[in-house]
């Protein structure tokens, strides 16, 4: 699989940023199209470094493909909420107007669905003045939603409305439906660009160091599990469980334990736990009630894979299982467990259970955030107006990078539980396994 993103055709317009390309500078503005950022930055030394494993880096191109004043760009928004969409937006829109002169920038609603005329959806014509406050608002002014549509009736849409090139910023799922767009684009030989701007709360897109919101998000479930703490710690017997999001990554999880330091045990998906036995969490917990007299859980809600029942499980219009429902929350069926546990022992316990799922992902981008946010769209602005198609935009080892989205899609970002980030976690809480 190629590590290269694809291009339309020869860039053949110079740019009209008027950045430095001048011979010798240590570190030119405009970024050459050979220059690369290798996927292992950590090598033993006598190993020979092989190019060819390596990403295009991203940024600026001394000429382009497509020209300014004849172009026509477009945006959505498709999967869940995440703080910093209208960061996103609002820099997109102000890099295309301000900084390249595109004559026309279009949004379509609702994601995917804007797409599809039976939607009955209006395109949305975006200028400054209408992204000129976004910023400051959590959610998206586009909308978004989930689950796709007709691949072909999609690319009909962005023929009809005359776009030549569409930012899909979304998730794991919005990468494949962009990824299927710019095929179906390829198939029929068309001069238009599809560009990913990686976007999702749980941290799980492949090859991108983090995607936007995650800092906030973190932030935010801190919070709810330094409010667990303060429960717990102040009752006889005292639990506070918190259950945060993370599908099938449990990066906010691992990530907000590390930064409370006031955790006792964190669960993530991609790690194995039992709660029953001499070494699962129920024993463990009432251990650390008889020797601490208090203790906080943290839970992502992808651990509730374990109350599967094969089909009979719901699902969101995407096919994602829906972890919040009554049937698979994780949360509320560890907050049973627990207490059932220790009322049979006649052991009293206070538990206070805490979910703040839709705060985490609803509040606006914190500082750093948003300056990731308003980076990650102006590289992706450069890379589709040199023409670069079927790729995301992303950020590996510090550098902007241009990824094909076949890399993307063929993986995806986990939490490997021999790796730096869970021994963090576990010597932070001090935990066992609990297998």
């Amino acid at each position: 699989m190629n590590w290269m993103p694809k291009t339309l055709g020869p860039c053949t317009i110079d740019s009209p940023l008027g950045l430095s390309s001048a011979a010798g500078d240590e570190v030119p503005d405009y970024v050459a199209d050979d220059r690369r950022v290798l996927v292992t930055a950590e090598i033993t030394a006598g190993d020979r470094i092989d190019e060819r494993q390596a990403f295009e880096r991203g940024g600026p191109r001394a000429r382009i493909f497509f020209d300014p004043g004849r172009t026509t760009a477009a945006l959505l928004t498709a999967g869940g909420l995440c703080p910093g969409i209208n960061n996103v937006i609002r820099s997109l829109v102000l890099q295309l107007h301000h900084k390249y002169g595109v004559a026309r920038i279009l949004g379509f609603r609702y994601g995917f669905a804007g797409l599809d005329p039976a939607s009955g959806l209006p395109v949305v014509p975006l200028e400054p003045d209408t992204v000129a406050h976004i910023h400051g608002r959590g959610g998206t002014m586009l909308g978004t939603s989930r689950g796709q549509r007709e691949v072909g009736t999609m690319v009909d849409t962005l023929v009809r409305e005359g776009v030549h090139i569409l930012f899909v910023i979304g998730g794991d799922g919005s990468m494949r439906g962009a990824h299927a767009i710019a095929e179906e684009i390829a198939r029929r030989g068309l001069d238009l660009a599809i560009i990913g701007v990686p976007k999702t709360i749980d941290n799980d897109i492949a090859w991108v160091d983090k995607t936007f919101g995650f800092d906030t998000a973190v932030s935010v479930a801190r919070s709810a599990i330094d409010a667990a703490h303060t429960e717990a710690s102040s009752a006889l017997g005292g639990i506070g469980l918190v259950r945060l999001m993370g599908r099938e990554a449990g990066f906010i999880a691992a990530h907000a334990t590390l930064a409370s330091r006031d955790v006792n045990a964190c669960l993530v998906p991609e790690v194995r736990f039992t709660l029953d036995g001499p070494r699962g969490l129920l024993a463990y917990l009432e251990w650390r009630l008889v020797h601490r007299g208090h203790a906080v859980v943290v839970v992502a809600e992808g651990c509730g894979r374990m109350l599967v029942e094969r089909d009979q499980s719901p699902r969101d219009p995407s096919g994602n299982l829906k972890l919040s429902d009554v049937s698979l929350d994780i949360g509320r069926h560890f907050e049973q467990r627990i207490n059932a546990y220790f009322r049979d022992r006649n052991v009293p316990v206070t538990l206070k259970y805490v979910d703040p799922s839709y705060m985490v992902r609803g509040v606006p981008a914190n500082a750093m955030d948003a300056i990731y946010c308003d980076e990650l769209a102006r590289m992706a602005v450069h890379a589709a107006m040199a023409g670069k198609t079927d790729m995301m935009v992303g950020r590996w080892h510090g550098t902007f990078t241009n990824v094909p989205l076949a890399r993307v899609v063929a993986e995806k970002r986990r939490i490997d539980p021999d790796h730096e980030l869970w021994l963090a976690v576990t010597e932070t809480t001090g935990q066992p396994q609990f297998v």
